[in-house]
């Protein structure tokens, strides 16, 4: 069984979102693409869905701003602005994704004391999220990857999957994901191939039999 996993395809990633990775809404067309051509028999989507005073909000810690480094429960943490907030706008999914073609919704992000960047546990590698166990009864065989941001969510999801799901067969599919730094994301595509993710094009995907 084939499955696509979306990372966090939200209003607050795209322009004008709180949190908006640069050309994020770019690859809409292109995952839209993917899951028209019925190329997988599973489409799973997460979804950041934080409480208004997470954490890993800056606006939660007097006296910082966001984008410059502190902690959260005694462990370096970035900080972030504000950004989807449970029951925002900014929380949706993108309005041009085809969000019929989702079979699953994966929720992330709820507890306010730790960070979640994977799709599958909170950043401190505790707390899963629940999507391994329901991947594994799925009985998938295979998983590609993509979406917002390769250098956090993205790169997290993919390496997890690796970790988390023996057997199955990880892929990232890189036009069909942005990120917010460019070094940062070079460095990504090396850590995830490194762990044993292939790194593929949509173009892979659909000219595949």
């Amino acid at each position: 069984m084939k499955c696509l996993l979306l990372v966090d395809i939200q209003n607050g990633f795209c322009s004008g979102g709180n949190l908006a990775v640069p050309n994020g809404e770019d690859i809409v067309p292109i995952v839209n693409r993917l899951i028209a051509k019925g190329r997988y028999d599973l489409v799973v989507a997460s979804k950041d869905w934080h409480p208004a005073d997470h954490g890993s909000f800056a606006s939660q810690h007097p006296g910082s701003s966001p984008f410059k480094m502190g902690t959260l429960n005694g462990k370096p943490q970035m900080m972030w602005p504000d950004h989807c907030v449970q029951g925002s706008h900014d929380a949706e999914f993108h309005p041009g994704l085809n969000v019929g073609g989702i079979d699953h919704v994966q929720r992330k992000g709820e507890d306010p004391t730790i960070d979640s960047y994977s799709a599958f546990r909170d950043n401190d590698q505790s707390a899963l999220t629940g999507l391994s166990g329901y991947l594994a009864r799925a009985g998938i065989g295979s998983l590609d990857i993509c979406g917002l941001a390769t250098d956090y969510c993205v790169k997290a999801s993919a390496l997890d999957a690796r970790a988390m799901l023996p057997g199955v067969k990880v892929r990232f599919i890189s036009d069909a994901s942005r990120g917010i730094d460019p070094t940062d994301v070079k460095a990504a595509i090396a850590e995830m191939s490194a762990a044993g993710v292939g790194i593929v094009t949509s173009a892979d995907v659909l000219s595949e039999r």
